[in-house]
């Protein structure tokens, strides 16, 4: 492993923190467009900063009485409805896409590490599909109840993510150890059964609860309230901690199970929060917002090709450009269905893509490319 300078290392996050902010400032005018808002207005309209009424000739709201003039009521009328969506919903959007884009990012990334293998990631290890499972069986049985602040869904989710894990680890506590690659094909295996349930529930669901399903099983953020969102926060704000704090053991715990027990690190306590508090955080994330694929395959390989190996950098780095990753796509998810009307001579404007269809068109031909430029 090459020893990470520190101008490297914070150039690096600077770099991607300064990404991550600019998407933010710029996100409470992103799906505007219908309404004529641009981020420059719904940022003066918070500020409090007058808006000309020259600027607002043509667009869409301005003009409520449509005399073909602007008044000062209407232009404030005009800001008041910029701030209110931009902020109100816009940017609490973009927030939620950002706190999902890290966790799946940062547990990705560690379980790559963990498994010594660039393939292992929430899903591929089957704890995704343990939790949308358990998630499913909550919406089947019409469970809605909320306990301190967490949902039931969140429970359930929870229970089938920590069953799937703990069958894997069954496995590998057995006489044998079982090596990294076993892991991963037992985890994909758990994976597929809990597939094959998943569509068992949807074949005995009525048609209101199928179409639940499905939309749910998609992978969306435009179903998940501001409220609702802070109810992750207790499982996934943990996981964030931990998992930036053990970076240098798992650098340590990279270069070989001999060595790093031999510089004073834990292999098994290792091993088993950061396994925990990934399911925690991963569950967390399926119940409210289904599954979202390709974040914690994705964004890893592009971390190492950028920044190398080091967890120092490798889970900050991963965090950051997971986030603005889920924010983009986020983006295209709300502006996709303007193409597509386009194409189809529709008027798709108001839907809204679900976020997961977005992650697995980009992803796909983005892993694919890192795979060849690898290779090269």
């Amino acid at each position: 492993m090459s020893v990470l300078s520190p101008r490297r290392y914070f150039m690096g996050l600077a770099a991607c923190t300064l990404a991550l902010i600019v998407l933010l400032v710029i996100s409470p005018g992103i799906g505007s467009a219908a309404a004529g808002f641009t981020w420059w207005d719904v940022w003066r309209a918070k500020c409090g900063i007058e808006i000309p009424a020259s600027e607002l000739a043509g667009r869409p709201l301005a003009d409520a009485d449509n005399d073909g003039a602007i008044s000062p009521d209407e232009a404030r009328q005009f800001a008041t409805l910029a701030a209110n969506i931009g902020f109100q919903h816009r940017l609490p959007r973009s927030l939620l896409a950002l706190c999902v884009g890290v966790t799946l990012a940062m547990c990705g990334a560690t379980f790559q590490v963990l498994f010594r293998n660039p393939l292992a990631t929430p899903y591929t290890l089957g704890i995704a599909s343990g939790g949308s499972l358990g998630a499913l069986v909550a919406i089947r049985l019409g469970w809605e109840v909320s306990l301190f602040g967490i949902s039931s869904l969140s429970v359930a989710a929870l229970a089938g993510g920590l069953i799937v894990v703990g069958a894997v680890l069954f496995l590998a506590r057995s006489a044998r150890r079982l090596t990294s690659n076993e892991m991963l094909l037992a985890g994909v295996t758990m994976g597929m059964f809990c597939a094959a349930m998943m569509m068992l529930i949807t074949a005995i669901s009525s048609e209101r609860q199928t179409f639940h399903v499905i939309r749910w099983m998609m992978g969306s953020l435009d179903t998940i309230s501001t409220l609702k969102a802070t109810t992750m926060l207790p499982l996934i704000l943990p996981a964030w901690v931990v998992l930036i704090g053990s970076a240098r053991a798992l650098n340590q715990y990279r270069l070989g199970d001999e060595l790093a027990a031999t510089r004073g690190v834990n292999l098994r306590a290792l091993q088993g929060l950061c396994i925990l508090v990934c399911t925690l955080a991963t569950a967390a994330v399926v119940a409210n917002c289904g599954p979202i694929g390709f974040v914690g395959l994705v964004v890893p390989h592009v971390v190492v090709l950028l920044f190398g190996q080091d967890c120092r950098i490798l889970l900050p780095a991963s965090a950051l450009i997971g986030g603005s990753f889920l924010i983009l796509c986020d983006w295209v998810s709300r502006q996709a269905m303007y193409a597509v009307g386009w194409v189809t001579g529709r008027e798709l404007g108001s839907t809204i893509q679900p976020i997961g269809v977005v992650t697995a068109v980009i992803g796909v031909p983005l892993f694919l490319t890192l795979l060849r430029s690898r290779r090269r």
